[in-house]
């Protein structure tokens, strides 16, 4: 049995690289041959991911400050005059403790310095991944931390940078060609909004959610007049706290599915020209939405186009019937029941139950 092994991360317990190696490694030893290929939408993992399956790509780690601005080590993707930068590396939910979660104050000032330390060494056409972001200040940080970065370049305060309006000029000069990897397709603000759907998730209470709202909307409007333009209504605007709407108001971003996206980079429809028997792949937890885009999703489209088999392996398992139905061989939590949350978020409990989820003989 030929398999493709991709699976997404197991969040707070395996990294996509992690989760996927488990299995693959199993299955190798086992007879069958199982080729390891980490997945990522975009969000937490992405350059990890991307990092295994990319070929003559550095990674360059850098420093620089996190959403409660506290200094700590980034990474990105650089290969000549392209770039790849993940949103989560500076500002992500993955850096801050849930009993430190900030949203009113929550900055990605750390993004933009990651931004800048790319573009300082050559890069022109940059992925920015969104998602896992622990912030809800529409890019605000970001667009000061680029600011700041070009302010304070070459460890001397270079004056021709004091205000954006400075700075705006000379990238502009760079033709820099953004893209943003997201599967979000949320505006900026409103009931659909930034705020109103994903400031929750990160600490936001009723009336901090109104309160960040309001804010979208200035933001929104002050540039607007400034551009003469409004993109704040855009699908993909309100993605990664508001990150999604200053770049495409502020870059003319492109936005693209982060799953497409990343499938297209690793060569994921190549690998499936090989004939493989089966592909597998998974997630921490699956339920319907997962079927609104997300990774596993978009393998099964691609593995249904060319006639191979697709099973989605989960941590745990909401609607499963609706996953079934959708078109997946087989969809099997690899937890059994009655295991405590506890033990099965255990990493070396993770990897041993994806080691007996499937026998190839």
């Amino acid at each position: 049995m030929k398999y493709i092994v991709a699976l997404d991360s197991f969040k707070g317990c395996l990294t996509s690289v992690e989760a996927s190696e488990a299995l693959a490694q199993s299955l190798n030893r086992n007879g069958a041959e199982a080729l390891c290929v980490p997945v990522s939408d975009g969000g937490d993992g992405m350059i990890d991911a991307l990092e295994y399956s990319l070929k003559g790509w550095e990674r360059v780690t850098c420093h620089v400050h996190d959403a409660l601005m506290r200094m700590c080590l980034a990474s990105y993707l650089l290969n000549g005059r392209q770039a790849i930068v993940e949103s989560a590396q500076a500002c992500g939910l993955i850096k801050v403790k849930d009993e430190t979660l900030r949203p009113l104050l929550a900055t990605s000032y750390g993004l933009g310095e990651l931004m800048m330390d790319a573009i300082n060494k050559g890069a022109r056409e940059i992925v920015v991944g969104l998602g896992g972001t622990a912030t809800s200040d529409c890019g605000l940080g970001m667009l000061k931390g680029m600011k700041d970065a070009l302010f304070r370049s070459r460890g001397v305060f270079d004056s021709r940078f004091k205000t954006w309006d400075d700075v705006a000029p000379y990238l502009d000069s760079l033709n820099l060609k953004i893209t943003l990897a997201s599967d979000v397709t949320n505006p900026l603000y409103g009931p659909q909004g930034a705020a109103a759907v994903f400031g929750p998730q990160k600490g936001a209470t009723a009336s901090d959610v109104l309160l960040l709202d309001r804010k979208a909307r200035s933001f929104a409007k002050m540039s607007a007049r400034h551009f003469g333009y409004d993109r704040s209504a855009e699908p993909g605007a309100g993605a990664a706290g508001g990150l999604g709407y200053a770049f495409m108001q502020y870059f003319n971003a492109d936005v693209q599915s982060g799953a497409e996206l990343i499938l297209k980079r690793i060569g994921f429809d190549d690998l499936l020209s090989q004939s493989p028997d089966m592909v597998i792949t998974g997630e921490g937890k699956s339920d319907r939405q997962t079927l609104m885009g997300k990774i596993p999703y978009i393998i099964l489209k691609h593995c249904k186009r060319k006639g191979i088999k697709c099973i989605l392996l989960v941590g745990k398992v909401e609607d499963k019937e609706e996953l079934e139905r959708s078109g997946f061989d087989e969809v099997k939590c690899i937890n059994p029941e009655g295991m405590s949350l506890e033990e099965a978020m255990k990493p070396e409990t993770a990897k041993r139950q994806l080691s007996l989820a499937i026998n190839p003989r």
